[in-house]
């Protein structure tokens, strides 16, 4: 039904927020359920069923999301660049649509899976920048907090049910991978059906073209805002590496591991929207440092004196907490600081420090984990969470 309001007048449609806000969530909600069916099993793929190493598979993870930073660039100068933002997220899409299929063609080969792998976060570099700025251009300043709520809620929404799926189409293929993988491209090609449709691009006028160089990183407040993004990238670890650790010390079978992530996807849907609203009243950057607090509890509890459920509710109960307060919260928290005219490259910039912050982070924790141990890797990471939390509120608070 909110597809339906993309056209009428802003008012009209819930709570004042854009039909291209909700055009987009739908768009998100679907291909998450297309991305969480691939992403709920691969890290036990990865470590029980090709038996890597922490190691190999933090460097894994960390290309998972870290290795497409040139592509984030890319992406978001070319959408300012020709005003085609739609058509540059449409793209970015797409290419994640086709790398579901080469996930069933690499069979048990790492190299393969390495490159579909790559190929699918090629295309989430290039969409989510021209996405988030649409968001931008599609909503009045004071509530771009709650805008990027109902986003992130929708797509919240795809990742609780992609687990879900995938497990129904395990049981229902006996237990083949293949299906899933199958099925997660007729999905995604479904959600770039809906962009094409329901999206409506926000161009903005080309009169000027000022350098790169000189229209962003020249702005101090940016510079401080890509810093702050890069170190909180830094100190964070893949949810992969949180669900193995819990799924080791607690000896959870094979068949309940999908739903860790069930469960944290449930709690950030719930709470997108409400604590995305509430950082438009409160400040957004009090609500991302919260979220970062109870990142810091996780790391904590994942090798504390609490265990069996409680531990597991716990952990994912505070781990979706986390995701609310901060996934929307950032881009919220940039949005009126970049200029309209390149939105969408600073959305890259920022996304592109975090990201390649990740790919340290990932390849470190990994390296950690197996040379000194689980729990020191995870005790040194939650001293790490609580140094960028002092810097970052160093950084922004001083923004104004």
């Amino acid at each position: 039904m909110y597809l339906s309001t993309i056209d009428k007048p802003r008012t009209a449609n819930w709570k004042g927020l854009s039909g291209n806000v909700f055009a987009l969530g739908t768009v998100s909600l679907i291909t998450d359920v297309s991305s969480e069916m691939v992403a709920a099993i691969l890290p036990l793929y990865l470590v029980i069923g090709l038996q890597l190493s922490p190691a190999a598979y933090g460097l894994i993870d960390g290309v998972y999301t870290g290795a497409t930073t040139l592509l984030r660039l890319a992406g978001g100068y070319l959408a300012d660049r020709t005003n085609k933002r739609k058509a540059v997220a449409g793209f970015g899409y797409g290419i994640s649509a086709v790398a579901k299929l080469g996930l069933l063609a690499a069979g048990n080969s790492l190299t393969a899976l390495g490159f579909a792998i790559t190929a699918d976060r090629a295309g989430k570099g290039l969409r989510t920048a021209p996405r988030d700025a649409l968001i931008t251009l599609s909503t009045p300043s004071g509530d771009l907090g709650r805008a990027f709520g109902v986003h992130r809620a929708m797509d919240g929404i795809g990742a609780f049910a992609g687990p879900l799926v995938a497990m129904a189409v395990l049981a229902a293929s006996a237990q083949s991978f293949d299906a899933v993988f199958v099925t997660s491209a007729c999905i995604a090609a479904f959600g770039v059906l809906v962009l094409v449709l329901y999206v409506r691009d926000r161009p903005e006028p080309l009169a000027r073209k000022e350098p790169l160089k000189l229209a962003l990183l020249k702005d101090p407040a940016v510079r401080r805002i890509v810093l702050a993004a890069s170190l909180l990238g830094l100190v964070t670890i893949g949810d992969g590496f949180v669900y193995l650790l819990l799924q080791k010390r607690e000896g959870l079978a094979f068949g309940w591991f999908p739903l860790l992530a069930v469960g944290t996807s449930l709690v950030y849907l719930l709470l997108a929207a409400p604590l995305g609203a509430l950082a438009d009243r409160i400040g957004r950057l009090k609500v991302m440092l919260a979220g970062y607090g109870a990142l810091t509890v996780v790391y904590l509890l994942l090798h504390g004196p609490l265990g069996g459920w409680p531990l597991l509710v716990l952990v994912v109960l505070l781990y979706g907490v986390f995701y609310a307060c901060t996934d929307g919260v950032l881009m919220a928290l940039a949005g009126p600081v970049l200029p309209e005219r390149l939105r969408t490259t600073g959305i890259a910039l920022i996304q592109s420090g975090q990201a390649l912050a990740y790919l340290g982070s990932s390849v470190l924790f990994g390296l950690a984990w197996q040379f000194w141990s689980p729990e020191a890797a995870t005790r040194i990471a939650a001293v790490a969470v609580v140094c960028a939390l002092i810097a970052t509120a160093a950084l922004l608070g001083r923004r104004r």
